[in-house]
């Protein structure tokens, strides 16, 4: 690193002395220059995205912003973990509260011990995680066909509004078959509709 000189003309490198016992001259220095070897290495786009990734901070983000938001981030988890918990050990004792009151399953809790505990309270468990019933998925899986056939039908609509403008040659073959189907597909839907929901 060499040190500048300044004077009434400006900045400059002071001479100096060749290790052959010659002299260079005073080198006179423009304002804003920067020697080589005090030129910051050149980092490309991606060698920053990565180091910067390192960090852990996203690019263009304060790192101090980025800490805080961290914090409040993993508070948050905290706080969602402890919930999850407190619900888990809630239906465990109310399982365990449950099983005491049946005097088969306390038998034969007496005779294996904790491993015919965990059973019962896995079975007592998955009781109670039950969402739907039988009858419940019938009901859905009749409300989807009805979906379905209803949007065919839509779609058959559109494709017999499109014959009506004269636009036939633009249409595909299935298009066409799919309109030849629309008889079929309503009397689908009105025999769902008519039947009785079991």
């Amino acid at each position: 690193m060499s040190t500048y000189l300044e004077s009434d003309k400006g900045k400059f490198i002071p001479a100096t002395k060749r290790p052959d016992g010659t002299w260079r001259k005073a080198r006179r220095v423009k304002d804003g220059y920067v020697p080589q070897e005090e030129v910051p290495l050149y980092e490309s786009k991606g060698k920053q995205f990565v180091a910067q990734r390192q960090t852990g901070v996203p690019p263009g983000m304060c790192p101090l912003v980025a800490a805080e938001l961290k914090k409040a981030h993993e508070k948050k988890e905290k706080a969602k973990v402890q919930k999850v918990e407190r619900q888990t050990t809630a239906t465990t004792a109310s399982a365990i509260t449950s099983t005491k009151a049946t005097p088969s399953m306390a038998k034969n809790k007496i005779g294996r011990g904790k491993e015919s505990e965990i059973s019962v309270l896995s079975n007592t468990l998955d009781g109670a995680l039950k969402l739907t019933t039988d009858g419940d998925e019938v009901e859905v899986d009749t409300a989807k066909q009805i979906k379905k056939l209803r949007k065919k039908i839509r779609e058959i609509e559109q494709i017999e509004s499109k014959i009506q403008a004269g636009d036939v040659n633009k249409l595909d073959k299935d298009q066409l078959d799919k309109v030849k189907k629309k008889p079929e597909i309503l009397k689908q839907l009105r025999k769902i509709e008519e039947s009785p929901l079991t």
